[in-house]
């Protein structure tokens, strides 16, 4: 089924095995590239089309990056692949609820403006997801002209995960995205992640991403004047695709245990040294943490960070399940009631 159109838009062997007993004679694979709201937009071996999302939904709801294999005849979904990896948050709000931001990125461009919105610990509330759903992280400084040094900033940047990729530049200039083209080659597939102001979008038109407006930047606060409102794929000269995602303002964990556990792996060992097992890291003798931060082995800003970042997930993880749970027995309940009324009309 590989083709050439297919691969380069990031098709490969892990979907390949997902269609053995699949007969592509009658159907077609597509890679949701946009969502808008009544319609998804499909790529595949003949471009761009639309299908209405009751049909693209039929095997499972799909968000941008999804691949779908899709029936020629009514254009309805047969099977959505499996995910190779899934980018997900806590919704905004208090409802509990998980958005999935994108599906099936190889990499995660996290953007952060070397200007009053540079902040580690939002960098690593991005770098937790991103870990968590198997991705690699780039932290891309733009905006280095704003910043005395940013230099420094990517040092403190790039101490926050062992080999962690960091590159600055300005993202007014292509010329200095081509530090970038590594991640961008053929069948590879990107995402952009950030602040709303941060300069993603600026950036994506330097990848070689079309139809991504943007504006100067405004004096009194540094941001910029375009923001993207909804996900879409983007086909790069380079040869990969780009997912441009909406400006995050409120940015909750989801259960993301294993990314935190990865990103603070550091301060893991630390605590596995302490005395007891069940130290509170409090007044307990032999507590390895509070050595270490007397001595400055460990970073109080980064402790805290692991602390808040634990905790979060942990409490949003209850939530969330506790939602699927509901949602569970709800949909059993629907199916209940429409399988006894249609069997009481059977019987009138």
């Amino acid at each position: 089924m590989t083709t050439p159109a297919l691969r380069a838009i990031g098709w490969n062997q892990f979907f390949e095995d997902q269609l053995a007993e699949i007969d592509l004679d009658s159907a077609t694979i597509v890679r949701i590239s946009a969502h808008h709201g009544s319609q998804i937009v499909a790529y595949g071996d003949n471009g761009e089309f639309r299908v209405p999302v009751q049909s693209a939904d039929a095997a499972g709801r799909v968000s941008v990056g999804d691949w779908i294999v899709l029936n020629t005849a009514d254009n309805r979904a047969i099977k959505r692949l499996d995910r190779k990896t899934l980018l997900t948050r806590k919704a905004a709000g208090a409802q509990a609820k998980e958005q999935v931001l994108v599906a099936n990125v190889d990499t995660v461009f996290i953007v952060s403006s070397c200007n009053e919105d540079f902040s580690l610990a939002r960098i690593e509330r991005y770098l937790a997801m991103t870990l968590d759903a198997g991705a690699t992280p780039v932290v891309v400084l733009t905006k280095a002209d704003l910043s005395e040094d940013p230099d420094a900033l990517a040092e403190q940047t790039r101490a926050l995960h062992t080999d962690l990729a960091v590159e600055v530049l300005d993202a007014r200039k292509p010329e200095q995205a081509e530090a970038l083209q590594s991640w961008c080659g053929p069948g590879q597939s990107v995402a952009l992640l950030g602040s709303s102001g941060v300069g993603k979008s600026t950036l994506a038109n330097a990848l070689g991403a079309d139809d991504l407006a943007t504006a100067g930047i405004r004096e009194k606060d540094g941001t910029g004047r375009h923001t993207t409102t909804s996900r879409s794929l983007h086909l790069l000269p380079t040869g990969g695709v780009l997912v441009d995602n909406p400006g995050v303002r409120e940015f909750q964990l989801p259960d993301c245990e294993t990314g935190v556990a990865d990103l603070f792996e550091d301060v893991h060992q630390i605590i596995a040294e302490c005395k007891f097992s069940d130290c509170k890291h409090e007044t307990e003798p032999g507590c390895a943490v509070r050595s270490a931060l007397e001595s400055g082995k460990l970073d109080k800003r980064r402790y805290e960070s692991f602390l808040k970042l634990d905790e979060e997930q942990t409490r949003n993880a209850a939530t969330l399940a506790q939602r699927r749970e509901r949602d569970k027995k709800t949909g059993k309940m629907y199916k209940t009631i429409i399988a006894e009324k249609k069997r009481r009309r059977g019987g009138a």
